[in-house]
């Protein structure tokens, strides 16, 4: 899953002509708080709340002033996971995409980003979740893969968690099987620790508490 494939038209850039009112306006019917300052097809950075707030006469063009702008983007041709990464790093509300030619082709909304990573991770698949427990030299998808596979099940998503200031690692894993029984006992027999399990209830209860945690962190 690309940046180009989730941009929206839905918000639409500034002009060095638009005034500061304009864009508090925007951000407010948008819900958001960084806006992008485009001129044609060439991205000039992204203005926020504060940046606005802190002009002397936000009902002249935002040209007018000088603004020391910042300019985070991601190419077009990048992984959703390199702009989940720069939208935590910097605490974005949205993420302007470029071509590899550096012209501007739009942003990427939190909501949307959110929406498309479940997709991802096949959160609205029917099925269950085993969290494994595990050092990182002893990780092999290979052999967790044929584990899952030799009871009729497969892997709908798989992701792993490096715990910090540790040698140790979470590997959480969605099946497509909803009764785990066999499967957790095919993990014991291999030694595998079996941290935590979930049924489909369970675990959107539990995505739903992860969810709201990444969005207070985005503080929106």
């Amino acid at each position: 899953m690309l940046a180009r494939d989730l941009i929206k038209d839905l918000i639409p850039p500034l002009k060095t002509s638009d005034t500061g009112l304009k864009a508090l306006s925007w951000m407010e019917e948008f819900k958001v708080t960084h806006l992008p300052i485009v001129n044609k097809e060439d991205f000039l950075g992204l203005i926020s709340e504060e940046d606005i707030l802190a002009l002397n006469t936000p009902e002249e063009p935002i040209g007018n002033h000088t603004l020391s702008l910042i300019r985070p983007f991601i190419y077009e041709d990048k992984h959703i996971y390199e702009v989940i990464k720069i939208v935590t790093r910097l605490q974005l509300t949205l993420m302007p995409v470029l071509s590899v030619k550096e012209q501007y082709l739009g942003v990427i909304t939190i909501p949307d980003l959110i929406a498309s990573f479940a997709v991802l991770i096949a959160v609205d698949n029917p099925g269950g979740i085993i969290i494994l427990e595990l050092n990182m030299n002893d990780y092999s998808l290979s052999e967790i893969a044929q584990i899952v596979e030799s009871e009729d099940a497969s892997i709908l998503s798989l992701y792993v968690s490096p715990q910090h200031h540790s040698t140790r690692m979470e590997v959480i894993i969605k099946v497509n099987k909803i009764d785990l029984t066999r499967i957790i006992a095919s993990f014991n027999r291999y030694e595998y620790q079996v941290k935590a399990t979930y049924h489909e209830s369970e675990f959107n209860e539990d995505m739903q508490d992860r969810f709201d945690s990444f969005m207070n962190y985005l503080n929106i």
